[in-house]
Protein backbone atom coordinates (compact mmCIF):
# COMPACT_ATOMS: atom_id res chain seq x y z
CA UNK A 1 0.00 0.00 0.00
CA UNK A 2 2.70 2.18 1.08
CA UNK A 3 4.60 1.65 -2.29
CA UNK A 4 1.54 2.46 -4.30
CA UNK A 5 1.34 6.05 -2.58
CA UNK A 6 4.77 6.88 -2.92
CA UNK A 7 4.80 5.91 -6.24
CA UNK A 8 1.50 7.72 -7.53
CA UNK A 9 3.29 10.71 -9.71
CA UNK A 10 2.15 14.40 -9.51
CA UNK A 11 3.90 16.91 -11.94
CA UNK A 12 6.00 14.54 -13.48
CA UNK A 13 7.16 13.36 -10.56
CA UNK A 14 6.44 10.93 -7.55
CA UNK A 15 6.25 11.51 -4.01
CA UNK A 16 8.90 9.49 -3.25
CA UNK A 17 11.04 11.84 -5.15
CA UNK A 18 8.99 14.85 -3.52
CA UNK A 19 9.73 13.49 -0.04
CA UNK A 20 13.32 12.52 -0.89
CA UNK A 21 14.18 16.20 -2.17
CA UNK A 22 12.43 17.84 0.45
CA UNK A 23 14.57 15.35 3.38
CA UNK A 24 17.57 15.72 1.46
CA UNK A 25 17.52 19.37 1.63
CA UNK A 26 15.60 19.77 5.17
CA UNK A 27 19.13 17.90 6.69
CA UNK A 28 21.25 19.82 4.28
CA UNK A 29 20.08 23.00 5.93
CA UNK A 30 19.77 21.81 9.63
CA UNK A 31 23.45 19.69 9.76
CA UNK A 32 25.11 22.24 7.46
CA UNK A 33 26.63 24.36 10.61
CA UNK A 34 26.93 20.86 13.00
CA UNK A 35 29.32 19.43 9.81
CA UNK A 36 30.64 22.32 8.73
CA UNK A 37 32.43 22.94 12.15
CA UNK A 38 33.45 19.42 12.60
CA UNK A 39 35.18 19.69 8.98
CA UNK A 40 36.75 23.13 10.20
CA UNK A 41 38.18 20.62 13.35
CA UNK A 42 39.40 17.94 11.12
CA UNK A 43 40.84 20.43 8.77
CA UNK A 44 42.70 22.11 12.24
CA UNK A 45 43.91 18.91 13.49
CA UNK A 46 46.03 18.57 10.16
CA UNK A 47 47.80 22.01 10.79
CA UNK A 48 47.48 21.88 14.46
CA UNK A 49 51.89 21.51 14.35
CA UNK A 50 52.05 24.59 12.20
CA UNK A 51 50.03 26.77 14.44
CA UNK A 52 50.24 25.41 17.72
CA UNK A 53 50.07 29.05 18.80
CA UNK A 54 46.73 30.10 16.98
CA UNK A 55 43.58 29.67 18.25
CA UNK A 56 41.25 26.75 16.68
CA UNK A 57 38.35 29.90 16.76
CA UNK A 58 40.57 31.47 14.19
CA UNK A 59 40.70 28.64 11.88
CA UNK A 60 36.55 27.85 12.31
CA UNK A 61 35.94 31.74 11.69
CA UNK A 62 37.55 31.90 8.38
CA UNK A 63 36.13 28.15 6.77
CA UNK A 64 32.89 27.83 8.66
CA UNK A 65 31.12 29.98 6.43
CA UNK A 66 33.07 28.68 3.03
CA UNK A 67 32.27 25.43 3.90
CA UNK A 68 28.47 25.77 4.89
CA UNK A 69 28.01 27.59 1.76
CA UNK A 70 29.43 24.18 0.00
CA UNK A 71 27.41 22.24 2.27
CA UNK A 72 24.00 24.25 1.09
CA UNK A 73 25.03 23.73 -2.70
CA UNK A 74 25.92 20.07 -2.59
CA UNK A 75 22.39 19.53 -0.80
CA UNK A 76 20.25 21.63 -2.82
CA UNK A 77 22.36 19.96 -5.77
CA UNK A 78 21.31 16.50 -4.65
CA UNK A 79 17.91 17.24 -3.99
CA UNK A 80 17.47 18.55 -7.40
CA UNK A 81 18.48 16.00 -8.69
CA UNK A 82 16.04 13.61 -7.02
CA UNK A 83 13.34 15.31 -9.59
CA UNK A 84 13.02 14.32 -13.20
CA UNK A 85 10.39 17.15 -14.24
CA UNK A 86 10.80 19.94 -15.04
CA UNK A 87 14.58 18.79 -15.20
CA UNK A 88 13.30 16.99 -18.25
CA UNK A 89 12.42 20.18 -20.69
CA UNK A 90 14.38 20.93 -23.81
CA UNK A 91 15.21 24.83 -22.94
CA UNK A 92 16.95 24.74 -26.68
CA UNK A 93 18.87 22.60 -29.50
CA UNK A 94 21.92 23.21 -30.86
CA UNK A 95 24.10 21.20 -33.18
CA UNK A 96 27.35 19.47 -32.38
CA UNK A 97 30.86 18.25 -34.59
CA UNK A 98 31.45 14.87 -33.39
CA UNK A 99 33.82 12.93 -35.64
CA UNK A 100 33.49 16.10 -38.35
CA UNK A 101 29.92 15.34 -38.36
CA UNK A 102 27.36 17.79 -37.27
CA UNK A 103 25.02 15.99 -35.05
CA UNK A 104 21.87 17.39 -33.63
CA UNK A 105 21.85 17.94 -29.78
CA UNK A 106 19.03 18.84 -26.94
CA UNK A 107 19.96 21.06 -23.69
CA UNK A 108 17.44 20.28 -21.26
CA UNK A 109 16.76 22.32 -17.69
CA UNK A 110 18.50 20.03 -15.58
CA UNK A 111 21.39 20.06 -17.55
CA UNK A 112 21.24 24.14 -17.34
CA UNK A 113 20.88 23.45 -13.32
CA UNK A 114 24.15 21.29 -13.23
CA UNK A 115 25.93 23.88 -15.25
CA UNK A 116 24.82 26.43 -12.54
CA UNK A 117 25.52 24.36 -9.67
CA UNK A 118 28.74 23.13 -10.89
CA UNK A 119 29.85 26.26 -11.16
CA UNK A 120 28.68 27.71 -8.02
CA UNK A 121 29.93 24.50 -6.09
CA UNK A 122 33.78 25.07 -7.89
CA UNK A 123 33.38 28.47 -6.70
CA UNK A 124 32.92 27.50 -2.96
CA UNK A 125 35.92 24.95 -2.83
CA UNK A 126 37.94 27.55 -4.34
CA UNK A 127 36.48 29.78 -1.56
CA UNK A 128 38.01 27.35 1.02
CA UNK A 129 41.21 27.22 -0.22
CA UNK A 130 41.75 31.20 -0.45
CA UNK A 131 40.05 30.99 3.53
CA UNK A 132 43.50 27.93 3.94
CA UNK A 133 45.35 30.58 2.27
CA UNK A 134 44.33 33.32 4.75
CA UNK A 135 44.86 31.17 7.58
CA UNK A 136 48.45 30.27 6.86
CA UNK A 137 49.28 33.77 6.12
CA UNK A 138 47.72 34.88 9.49
CA UNK A 139 50.23 31.84 11.17
CA UNK A 140 52.99 33.43 9.49
CA UNK A 141 52.27 37.09 10.20
CA UNK A 142 52.01 35.86 13.94
CA UNK A 143 55.34 34.15 13.86
CA UNK A 144 56.96 37.03 11.50
CA UNK A 145 56.08 39.44 13.95
CA UNK A 146 57.48 37.65 17.00
CA UNK A 147 60.93 38.21 15.29
CA UNK A 148 63.21 40.31 14.72
CA UNK A 149 63.89 40.18 11.03
CA UNK A 150 61.49 43.46 9.37
CA UNK A 151 61.84 41.35 5.80
CA UNK A 152 59.32 38.91 7.23
CA UNK A 153 56.51 41.36 8.12
CA UNK A 154 57.13 42.66 4.05
CA UNK A 155 57.39 38.97 2.79
CA UNK A 156 54.23 37.51 4.07
CA UNK A 157 51.57 39.85 2.80
CA UNK A 158 53.09 39.29 -0.55
CA UNK A 159 53.21 35.65 -0.79
CA UNK A 160 49.77 35.60 0.61
CA UNK A 161 48.48 37.92 -2.59
CA UNK A 162 50.97 35.42 -4.75
CA UNK A 163 49.23 32.51 -3.78
CA UNK A 164 45.19 33.85 -4.02
CA UNK A 165 46.20 34.97 -7.51
CA UNK A 166 47.80 31.73 -8.74
CA UNK A 167 44.57 29.91 -6.80
CA UNK A 168 41.99 32.83 -8.79
CA UNK A 169 44.07 32.18 -12.09
CA UNK A 170 43.56 27.98 -11.85
CA UNK A 171 40.34 28.48 -10.48
CA UNK A 172 39.45 30.68 -13.75
CA UNK A 173 40.63 27.52 -15.91
CA UNK A 174 38.96 24.87 -14.13
CA UNK A 175 35.35 26.90 -14.47
CA UNK A 176 36.57 27.10 -18.09
CA UNK A 177 36.83 23.26 -18.66
CA UNK A 178 34.60 22.01 -16.62
CA UNK A 179 31.99 24.66 -17.10
CA UNK A 180 31.61 25.61 -20.03
CA UNK A 181 33.66 22.78 -21.53
CA UNK A 182 36.31 25.10 -22.93
CA UNK A 183 39.68 23.41 -23.68
CA UNK A 184 42.22 25.90 -22.17
CA UNK A 185 45.04 25.38 -23.82
CA UNK A 186 43.44 25.82 -27.62
CA UNK A 187 42.01 28.85 -26.58
CA UNK A 188 45.55 30.52 -25.43
CA UNK A 189 47.34 29.06 -28.19
CA UNK A 190 44.20 30.59 -30.50
CA UNK A 191 44.71 34.57 -29.40
CA UNK A 192 46.26 35.47 -31.82
CA UNK A 193 46.23 39.14 -31.73
CA UNK A 194 44.00 39.34 -28.81
CA UNK A 195 46.73 37.62 -27.16
CA UNK A 196 48.81 40.30 -28.27
CA UNK A 197 46.89 43.19 -27.53
CA UNK A 198 46.17 41.41 -23.87
CA UNK A 199 49.95 41.29 -23.28
CA UNK A 200 50.57 44.85 -24.01
CA UNK A 201 47.69 45.57 -21.92
CA UNK A 202 49.18 43.41 -18.75
CA UNK A 203 52.49 45.01 -19.35
CA UNK A 204 52.67 47.21 -16.55
CA UNK A 205 50.97 44.43 -14.38
CA UNK A 206 53.91 42.57 -15.41
CA UNK A 207 56.25 45.23 -15.12
CA UNK A 208 54.59 45.64 -11.37
CA UNK A 209 55.12 42.31 -10.81
CA UNK A 210 58.81 42.39 -11.51
CA UNK A 211 59.16 45.42 -9.67
CA UNK A 212 57.94 43.64 -6.34
CA UNK A 213 60.10 40.31 -7.00
CA UNK A 214 62.94 42.57 -7.58
CA UNK A 215 62.78 44.60 -4.02
CA UNK A 216 62.35 41.44 -2.51
CA UNK A 217 65.33 39.93 -3.99
CA UNK A 218 67.39 43.23 -3.11
CA UNK A 219 66.21 44.61 -0.02
CA UNK A 220 65.98 48.04 -0.42
CA UNK A 221 63.48 48.74 2.49
CA UNK A 222 62.09 46.66 4.49
CA UNK A 223 58.01 47.12 6.39
CA UNK A 224 58.57 49.66 8.96
CA UNK A 225 61.30 51.88 7.27
CA UNK A 226 60.93 55.90 5.85
CA UNK A 227 61.78 56.03 2.33
CA UNK A 228 61.60 59.29 0.16
CA UNK A 229 60.71 58.03 -3.22
CA UNK A 230 61.20 61.22 -6.26
CA UNK A 231 59.66 63.94 -3.30
CA UNK A 232 57.06 61.71 -1.50
CA UNK A 233 58.20 60.51 1.89
CA UNK A 234 56.33 58.03 4.06
CA UNK A 235 56.60 54.50 6.57
CA UNK A 236 56.41 51.29 4.46
CA UNK A 237 53.25 49.77 5.49
CA UNK A 238 53.18 47.18 2.81
CA UNK A 239 54.64 45.39 -0.31
CA UNK A 240 52.08 43.65 -2.38
CA UNK A 241 51.43 42.27 -5.82
CA UNK A 242 51.22 45.33 -7.71
CA UNK A 243 52.06 48.15 -5.38
CA UNK A 244 53.39 49.49 -2.18
CA UNK A 245 51.33 51.15 0.86
CA UNK A 246 53.40 53.74 2.53
CA UNK A 247 52.48 56.25 5.41
CA UNK A 248 53.10 59.90 5.16
CA UNK A 249 54.08 61.83 8.55
CA UNK A 250 50.43 63.37 8.26
CA UNK A 251 48.69 60.10 8.12
CA UNK A 252 48.00 60.19 4.28
CA UNK A 253 47.86 56.73 2.66
CA UNK A 254 49.59 56.80 -0.59
CA UNK A 255 50.27 53.53 -3.09
CA UNK A 256 52.85 53.72 -5.46
CA UNK A 257 53.04 51.02 -8.02
CA UNK A 258 56.17 48.76 -7.84
CA UNK A 259 58.00 50.10 -10.78
CA UNK A 260 57.86 53.30 -9.42
CA UNK A 261 59.71 52.15 -6.35
CA UNK A 262 62.75 50.60 -8.23
CA UNK A 263 62.61 53.12 -11.28
CA UNK A 264 62.72 56.36 -8.89
CA UNK A 265 65.32 57.86 -7.02
CA UNK A 266 65.04 56.07 -3.58
CA UNK A 267 66.33 57.12 -0.70
CA UNK A 268 66.05 55.09 2.74
CA UNK A 269 66.27 57.41 5.51
CA UNK A 270 65.67 54.81 8.49
CA UNK A 271 69.02 53.19 7.33
CA UNK A 272 70.96 56.56 7.57
CA UNK A 273 73.43 56.41 10.49
CA UNK A 274 72.50 60.13 11.39
CA UNK A 275 70.43 62.85 10.93
CA UNK A 276 71.54 66.00 9.31
CA UNK A 277 70.30 69.55 10.34
CA UNK A 278 71.78 72.64 8.96
CA UNK A 279 70.36 75.69 9.24
CA UNK A 280 71.04 79.58 10.18
CA UNK A 281 70.05 81.95 12.67
CA UNK A 282 70.09 85.81 12.37
CA UNK A 283 70.92 88.04 15.19
CA UNK A 284 70.87 91.69 15.00
CA UNK A 285 73.07 94.32 13.25
CA UNK A 286 73.81 95.78 17.05
CA UNK A 287 75.82 93.07 18.15
CA UNK A 288 79.30 93.65 17.89
CA UNK A 289 82.39 91.25 16.89
CA UNK A 290 83.11 90.19 20.27
CA UNK A 291 79.79 88.99 21.45
CA UNK A 292 79.60 87.12 17.64
CA UNK A 293 83.10 85.70 18.67
CA UNK A 294 81.18 84.54 22.18
CA UNK A 295 77.92 83.39 20.78
CA UNK A 296 79.51 81.31 18.10
CA UNK A 297 82.01 79.48 20.73
CA UNK A 298 79.20 78.96 23.19
CA UNK A 299 77.21 77.12 20.83
CA UNK A 300 80.31 75.08 19.37
CA UNK A 301 80.96 74.14 23.10
CA UNK A 302 77.26 73.26 23.35
CA UNK A 303 77.15 71.38 20.48
CA UNK A 304 80.61 69.15 21.31
CA UNK A 305 79.19 68.46 25.21
CA UNK A 306 75.55 67.42 24.51
CA UNK A 307 75.86 63.33 24.06
CA UNK A 308 72.76 63.76 21.40
CA UNK A 309 74.67 65.62 18.73
CA UNK A 310 77.99 64.98 17.09
CA UNK A 311 79.94 66.71 14.75
CA UNK A 312 78.79 70.15 15.31
CA UNK A 313 80.21 73.36 14.27
CA UNK A 314 78.76 76.84 14.07
CA UNK A 315 80.12 79.44 12.50
CA UNK A 316 79.54 83.03 11.19
CA UNK A 317 78.26 82.55 7.99
CA UNK A 318 77.23 85.55 6.06
CA UNK A 319 75.65 88.95 6.42
CA UNK A 320 72.18 89.30 5.71
CA UNK A 321 69.51 91.93 4.74
CA UNK A 322 68.40 92.31 8.25
CA UNK A 323 70.79 90.28 10.27
CA UNK A 324 74.29 88.44 10.57
CA UNK A 325 73.95 85.21 10.18
CA UNK A 326 75.21 82.41 11.77
CA UNK A 327 75.01 79.09 10.35
CA UNK A 328 74.49 75.91 12.91
CA UNK A 329 75.61 72.24 11.65
CA UNK A 330 74.75 68.96 13.83
CA UNK A 331 74.08 65.61 13.69
CA UNK A 332 71.35 63.58 14.85
CA UNK A 333 72.34 59.52 15.58
CA UNK A 334 69.54 57.71 13.63
CA UNK A 335 66.46 57.21 16.36
CA UNK A 336 63.07 57.52 16.39
CA UNK A 337 61.53 60.41 14.68
CA UNK A 338 59.79 61.91 17.59
CA UNK A 339 62.54 61.69 19.69
CA UNK A 340 64.75 63.30 16.68
CA UNK A 341 62.24 66.24 16.95
CA UNK A 342 62.46 66.38 20.95
CA UNK A 343 66.28 67.01 20.31
CA UNK A 344 65.93 69.46 17.98
CA UNK A 345 63.64 71.29 19.88
CA UNK A 346 66.52 71.13 23.04
CA UNK A 347 69.13 72.25 20.59
CA UNK A 348 66.93 75.45 19.40
CA UNK A 349 65.97 76.46 22.79
CA UNK A 350 69.62 76.30 24.40
CA UNK A 351 70.31 78.32 21.16
CA UNK A 352 67.98 81.16 22.22
CA UNK A 353 69.29 81.25 25.71
CA UNK A 354 72.85 81.79 24.01
CA UNK A 355 72.42 84.68 21.92
CA UNK A 356 70.13 86.33 25.12
CA UNK A 357 72.80 85.10 27.43
CA UNK A 358 75.28 87.87 25.31
CA UNK A 359 72.71 90.74 25.15
CA UNK A 360 71.69 89.86 21.56
CA UNK A 361 68.42 89.23 20.08
CA UNK A 362 67.20 87.14 16.73
CA UNK A 363 66.80 89.79 14.00
CA UNK A 364 64.04 90.45 11.64
CA UNK A 365 62.87 92.31 8.77
CA UNK A 366 62.98 95.66 9.26
CA UNK A 367 63.65 99.31 7.35
CA UNK A 368 64.66 102.41 8.93
CA UNK A 369 63.93 106.04 7.67
CA UNK A 370 66.43 108.66 8.32
CA UNK A 371 64.97 112.45 8.61
CA UNK A 372 66.16 115.05 6.69
CA UNK A 373 68.61 116.66 8.56
CA UNK A 374 67.62 120.53 9.73
CA UNK A 375 69.07 123.44 7.56
CA UNK A 376 70.80 126.01 10.63
CA UNK A 377 68.52 129.38 10.53
CA UNK A 378 69.88 132.66 8.84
Amino acid sequence: MSSEFFGQVFWGNTIQAYCLFGGILLLGLLFKRIVSRFLSQLLFRLFKKFADDVKMDTFIGLLLKPIETFITLASLYLAVNQLKHPLDVVCWHYHKVVDKVKVAQEFTLGELFDKIFLFLIIMAFFWIVLRLIDFVAHVLMYKAMKSNNKADDQLVPFLKELFKFIVCFIGFFVLLGYVFEVNALSLITGLGIGGIAIALAAKESLENLIGSFTIFMDKPFTVGDLVKVDGVEGTIEKVGFRSTVLRSTDKTTIVIPNRAMIDGVLENMTRRNYRRVKFNIGITYETDSEMIKKIVDDINQFLADNPDTSDGVASFDSFGDSALNIQVLYLVQNIDFNAYLKIKEAVNFKLIEIVHQYGSDFAYPTQRTVSDTPKPQA
